[in-house]
């Protein structure tokens, strides 16, 4: 499979893989702050973006398509930045190709499994509850969505994944089949008997709940060279909450 991605910069090679239900230039901004100092790629992961579809959507799936983009572009080892499902993709390929990593920066994601979240539930629900046939802009989807979607941000997400297939005809650029079929295995925990040994940064938002303190022994056994940063006033979504504090932790450690 060759992964849609974004490249800014040159140097050595840092890659940067975005959530669930996001893409590529959810990190952009990001990205090119990095591009002054790295290589810095940034891909569509399968069944997101401009990235082909799959019916499968598993983490070590996932893990693979990053070995594959990596051997495609000649990156023998990278730094690697992982957001949310993002971050799970990147501590699976640590963990199984500790050699390839370089450093490994996890953002808000721990390695435990998580209860299924009604954030990810209402946004496919309403994703799959929208008559695209009928719809014949993305104002109208829009409007459709004001009230059954008053959390702006989700309403963002939902809207920035539609897109013209034809003229006057929206299409979903996710796979909502496959990542709704495979939502329960994206909430699984990581369990390895391996561990990666390398410089780990993990990012939490001050205002997230997705690393816990209750998280650490877990974390310091498959990681046990790693670092923990809380940033204030940052919600799950650090990069859009937070961007200069992210940035000037990212730069402290990669």
């Amino acid at each position: 499979m060759r992964l849609n991605f974004r490249h800014f910069g040159q140097g050595e090679p840092l890659i940067i893989l975005h959530g669930l239900f996001g893409q590529s230039d959810n990190w952009v901004t990001v990205g090119k702050r990095l591009a002054e100092h790295f290589s810095v790629f940034i891909p569509d992961q399968r069944n997101h973006g401009m990235s082909p579809h799959s019916t499968v959507h598993t983490y070590p799936a996932l893990s693979d398509d990053l070995a594959d983009f990596m051997d495609q572009h000649d990156i023998s080892k990278a730094r690697v930045i992982g957001h949310s499902m993002g971050g799970k993709v990147a501590m699976t390929f640590a963990l199984e190709l500790p050699d390839r990593v370089e450093k490994l920066v996890i953002v808000d994601i721990s390695p435990r499994k998580y209860p299924e979240r009604n954030v990810h539930t209402q946004v496919i629900t309403q994703m799959l509850s929208l008559n695209l046939d009928s719809l014949g802009s993305r104002t109208e989807a829009e409007k459709i969505l004001e009230d059954r979607v008053p959390d702006p941000r989700i309403k963002m997400f939902i809207l920035k994944n539609l897109y013209y297939q034809l003229p006057g005809k929206l299409a979903w650029r996710l796979n909502l089949e496959a990542i709704n079929h495979s939502l329960p295995e994206l909430f699984d925990g990581i369990s390895a008997e391996t561990q990666y040994r390398g410089p780990v940064l993990f990012i939490r938002g001050a205002a997230s709940d997705y690393i816990l303190d209750e998280d650490r022994p877990l974390i310091q056994k498959l990681f046990p060279h790693f670092s923990l940063e809380t940033i204030t006033g940052a919600s799950h979504w650090v990069h859009a909450d937070a961007p200069d504090e992210l940035f000037h932790q990212l730069a402290l450690f990669l």
